[in-house]
């Protein structure tokens, strides 16, 4: 259902604002993961002018080629994939968060990049608007990027797991099927809820022809919530405190 127009204003302004407050973990002369979504599009925005002005110098990594494309326009150096590269930071969106900072992502499509930059950051950092925090994961659906051959079988698979698949279809041209950046298809899992994310991942994993699935699990640190115009830190474990007296930066 989308969301009507004031609302969906009130969400891109906490988008902005917590953008706005990733920056400030941004040091000069970081290697950079930059994410996909329009709340990481947000932040890069806000870093191109950061590296325009000279305030920062910085290089980067895009974990899509919408991503990549906007950071060239703005004039942040980018990395080629390559042996031995590691980020000191990875600032990326979510579709959904969970207290203990379990995500689901890939509603953009760039899950398998993502989660690729994910795992060779030393921190992954979290920027969402309020309305993907929540007690349970689940309602999202649960992408899949999947090998075109192997849809059929993988579709039976994610049936049997309750998940009730659907390819995506391109927004462009709803007779075509949406594919990644790789070309792979997208598929999305209804599940509802996810009581045990784990379990579910697990699963996932030993089904061929799915590249990957969005159950990022163990893999961001903290996370930037805007909770009407007051920007939250959430880490696992932790009560949510105040972006603007929270002075841990990894």
């Amino acid at each position: 259902m989308t969301p009507p127009a004031s609302a969906s204003n009130q969400l891109d302004q906490e988008k902005r604002l917590a953008a706005a407050a990733a920056l400030r973990w941004v040091r000069d002369g970081m290697v950079l993961g930059l994410g996909t979504g329009s709340t990481a599009a947000h932040f890069i925005a806000l870093l191109g002018e950061a590296v325009r002005d000279g305030q920062l110098r910085v290089q980067a990594t895009a974990t899509s080629q919408a991503s990549e494309a906007q950071a060239r326009e703005l004039g942040i150096p980018l990395l080629e994939p390559q042996r031995g590269l590691r980020f000191d930071l990875t600032i990326d969106g979510a579709d959904e968060l969970d207290p203990r900072l379990r995500l689901i992502k890939g509603g953009g499509g760039a899950l398998l990049r993502e989660k690729v930059l994910a795992t060779a950051s030393q921190y992954l950092l979290i920027i969402a608007d309020s309305s993907k925090l929540v007690p349970q994961l689940g309602q999202f659906p649960l992408p899949l990027e999947v090998v075109p051959f192997a849809l059929p079988w993988v579709l039976d698979a994610v049936a049997e797991l309750g998940g009730s698949p659907v390819l995506r279809s391109d927004r462009h041209n709803l007779k075509e099927p949406a594919r990644s950046d790789q070309g792979n298809f997208l598929v999305d899992c209804h599940f509802t809820h996810i009581p045990d994310p784990e379990q579910v991942a697990a699963q996932l994993q030993t089904i061929p022809g799915v590249v990957e699935h969005g159950l990022f699990l163990g893999l961001a640190q903290a996370a930037l919530v805007t909770q009407g115009d007051q920007v939250m830190v959430v880490k696992p474990g932790m009560e949510p405190v105040s972006a603007t007296n929270f002075a841990e930066l990894p």
